[in-house]
């Protein structure tokens, strides 16, 4: 992974304007060393993962904060606030994050800083919630302001110090989400910035390796936060700054090769990306142990299961089962239209299909997924978060599963997923294809029963939303770009000089970097405009095209 320009500018700029804090900084990094020694077996090498971990307090930005902090070469997972510090110890972290967060400081059911994650020995790091809770806990002043901060606001640098030795300018503008505000640091730290209505807004004690700033560097709206990340991960915590998705690839590996020893797996392989490199990297670790199995459920795009099958038995060699279920799936769902609803029944019925195919292979105990870490924070997984939707992946399952998971991915976002696919020679069509969700098309039909009707109609509109999306030249831009079908909806239209009374289709595109927040996409109105033609042109049952304009947040990215 290729750090960003911003977070690559904090090692270039060593002017002497830093040099006040030079011996600071040696010590610091002196002090962040024996970190990984925390824990016996720890992490003190360079060829070991270093990690920086992210304690979740609830704010909304929680997840961004271990991406970025990814982007700039260390291993990052979101946590909760809560997580014991026996297991803290026990992973040895280069640094500690304490994000923001809704709570007042001082709400009787605030979630609560533990004092001893201060005493750890670990650089600290808090930002919004996490470094007015570190101030309050080490004795500074933290109260309600005359008016909150929300959206950009002027940054006034009084005192660089090591956290903000990499910012350009004494004045920023940055991201602010607060109401209390910080007023006086606490002894020993060294206020850093202030803001209009915060007169603290980033302090640091760097001997005792304890730094705090009240606006969102994680966020594209501050515009130097990702150089204020990659200063404390490489000058306060002694980060070598060299991880990368793809290195993990041979990590995965070997944790694979330990957890199956010399088991029977199976994968349910959907030709997507995920479930391709989490097939191809078990196939790595254990050949021919491992079987995938191609449900065709009928809730495909157009000619995806041709594609899925001549791809991984013919061209990777891989042991491929193809089970054509495709009434049986639809009869499950005959009549049902909640899509929690749908969700389960898909994820149970993929599960019953997997078993009578597992007892005809010689009774495999282990069923690889492609579980990602968004799925498991949107699911309210790991973070002690309330549950967006059940994923496929992640809250589909049935509570008496027979088999024991194979995640290798579950730690990475999408992006992440792609490079270890480039990085294990996967071809670069199916690397870079869109996500799909794992319930399909059963899931893009909204609001109505699924059938078979609904089922061609939506395939052939998507059909021609991608070609055309194809050769515009736009496919690689977009994240996802599908089309929805609200199940009961029909509109009246004229075609042929005659009324019709036809269903809605409704376009879907958006640009995003790993789907933890999306933006609607501007595509050319020529290209919607083609596209709208095309579809009331070639699919009979359509009169009515229409864009949805909506960005995560407040939505998610597919309607189910």
């Amino acid at each position: 992974m290729t750090r960003p320009a911003g977070a690559r500018a904090v090692r270039q700029d060593r002017s002497t304007a830093a040099g006040a804090v030079a011996e600071r900084v040696v010590t610091t990094r002196e002090r962040a060393a024996p970190h990984a020694e925390i824990a016996e077996g720890g992490r003190g090498d360079a060829q070991a993962v270093e990690e920086a971990l992210v304690l979740d307090f609830g704010g909304q930005y929680s997840q961004l904060i271990a991406r970025r902090i990814r982007e700039c070469g260390v291993f990052s997972e979101l946590l909760p606030h809560d997580l014991p510090l026996d297991e803290i110890r026990r992973r040895a972290p280069r640094g500690l994050i304490l994000s923001g967060g809704p709570a007042s400081v001082y709400s009787e059911d605030a979630p609560r800083l533990r004092r001893e994650l201060l005493e750890l020995g670990i650089p600290v790091l808090g930002i919004c919630y996490g470094m007015q809770a570190m101030a309050r806990e080490l004795g500074g002043r933290v109260e309600a302001a005359e008016s909150g901060e929300f959206g950009t606001t002027p940054l006034t640098v009084t005192e660089r110090g090591l956290l903000l030795r990499a910012l350009p300018d004494r004045q920023q503008n940055c991201l602010m989400s607060h109401r209390d505000s910080v007023f006086e640091a606490p002894p020993g730290f060294t206020p850093l910035a202030s803001s209009p209505h915060s007169p603290v807004a980033a302090l640091e004690d760097a001997e005792r390796g304890l730094y705090g700033i009240q606006f969102h560097p994680e966020v594209v709206r501050t515009p130097h936060g990702t150089e204020i990340l990659a200063t404390f991960l490489e000058d306060a915590c002694g980060c070598h700054m060299s991880w990368t998705a793809a290195s993990i690839a041979e990590q995965q590996i070997a944790r694979i090769r330990e957890q199956v020893g010399d088991g029977k797996v199976i994968c349910g392989l959907s030709g997507g990306v995920d479930s391709s490199v989490a097939a191809l990297l078990v196939h790595r670790a254990v050949g021919d142990q491992l079987t995938c199995i191609f449900v065709d459920h009928g809730l495909m795009r157009k000619s995806e299961g041709d594609q899925v099958v001549a791809a991984f038995r013919d061209n990777f060699k891989v042991p491929l089962v193809a089970v054509d279920a495709q009434d049986r799936f639809l009869d499950r769902l005959s009549g049902v239209t909640d899509p929690e609803a749908k969700r389960k029944i898909i994820g149970t019925e993929f599960i019953r299909v997997f078993e009578e195919e597992a007892a005809k292979l010689d009774d495999p105990r282990y069923l690889v997924q492609g579980t990602l870490y968004s799925d498991v924070i949107e699911s309210g997984g790991g973070t002690g978060a309330a549950t967006i939707k059940s994923h496929h992946n992640v809250g589909g399952l049935p509570e008496d599963l027979e088999f024991e998971l194979v995640e290798p991915l579950r730690t990475l976002f999408k992006d992440e997923v792609r490079e270890v696919g480039a990085a294990l020679g996967l071809p670069e069509r199916l690397v870079w294809r869109q996500p799909f969700p794992g319930p399909g098309l059963g899931i893009r039909i909204v609001g109505g029963e699924v059938t078979r009707e609904r089922l061609d109609l939506l395939r052939d509109a998507d059909f021609v939303l991608q070609d055309e999306i194809r050769n515009a030249g736009l496919y690689r831009q977009l994240w996802q770009s599908f089309c929805v079908l609200p199940g009961d909806l029909r509109s009246v239209g004229v075609q042929g000089d005659e009324r019709s009374y036809g269903y809605v289709v409704v376009i879907r595109a958006v640009t995003s970097d790993d789907a933890m927040t999306a933006d609607w996409a501007r595509l050319p109105y020529d290209l919607l405009e083609r596209t709208a033609s095309r579809m009331i042109n070639e699919i009979p049952q359509v009169n009515r095209v229409v864009l949805d304009i909506t960005s995560k947040p407040p939505g998610t990215i597919e309607w189910e």
